[in-house]
């Protein structure tokens, strides 16, 4: 998982594929864990980032058209 994630799928993706690996795991490996939640978090970060500037655009559109 050391890839850069660039879209907003891409991060998404990713974000459930920590998510299984987390749950899918029956004793977890504290250095692992640490890793996984820090990549989680970009990639949270990221998606937060792009629903954002998605709704801005939207919010400006609705102020051309309203």
């Amino acid at each position: 998982m050391s890839e850069e994630a660039t879209t907003y799928l891409e991060n998404y993706q990713k974000l459930k594929n920590i998510a299984k690996t987390i749950g899918d795991q029956t004793e977890l490996d504290i250095d692992k864990l640490v890793t996984l939640v820090e990549q989680a978090t970009d990639a949270y970060k990221k998606c937060q980032a792009r629903i954002e500037a998605v709704e801005k655009v939207l919010g400006m559109l609705e102020m051309d058209n309203g």
